[in-house]
């Protein structure tokens, strides 16, 4: 059982009220990851902080999600999953096939895509040990270059953020997100 509260806009530390504002006029609810990071306002503006960033990269949309699908499947994240299958098909724009492969740590038929995901799995797999590897150097042969290298580790920065967050904190998945509920293997 969880000893932390999820917090609501009334419930929340002062500090982080506005950004739970915020966060529900874009979203039209405060998802509970945020709700449960509201409960150290320095974790909450760390991991809105990376996921701005992320969202800056050169990546595009479906690419984005292909990472961070890739980092909460190996880090065993349901809520993360979840929540990702959902943002990958009804707001990047993934097609299904791609979605339900980064789901289950499939492959993916797309080349270029597949060497993302190849890559993002080897970023978590390895803890960043991937300058030499058979994953990076597939990844650069795709097409992409040095710097989206980085904005791989920046997407993988964030969800294992908050993959481990939720882990600790025990976070149920939400009613927008329960279509998408995953198990780990």
């Amino acid at each position: 059982m969880s000893t932390y509260p999820f917090h609501t806009q009334e419930t929340a530390p002062e500090a982080v009220r506005p950004v739970l504002q915020a966060v529900k006029g874009k979203f039209g609810f405060v998802p509970n990851l945020i709700a449960g990071l509201a409960n150290a306002p320095a974790a909450l503006g760390a991991y809105l902080a990376v996921a701005d960033a992320f969202e800056g990269t050169s990546l595009t949309p479906v690419e984005r999600q292909v990472v961070l699908l890739a980092t909460s499947v190996d880090n065993g994240c349901p809520y993360c999953v979840a929540a990702h299958s959902m943002i990958a098909r009804k707001m990047a724009g993934a097609p299904d096939p791609v979605v339900d492969a980064m789901r289950c740590g499939g492959a993916l038929a797309d080349p270029k895509l597949a060497a993302l995901a190849d890559f993002a799995r080897a970023v978590v797999r390895e803890r960043g040990h991937v300058a030499d590897s058979a994953e990076h150097k597939a990844f650069l042969a795709a097409g992409y270059t040095p710097a989206q290298a980085l904005e791989v580790v920046v997407g993988v920065t964030q969800k294992t953020l908050s993959n481990y967050a939720n882990r600790l904190l025990g976070t149920p998945v939400d009613a927008a997100f329960a279509d998408e509920a995953w198990t780990p293997a």
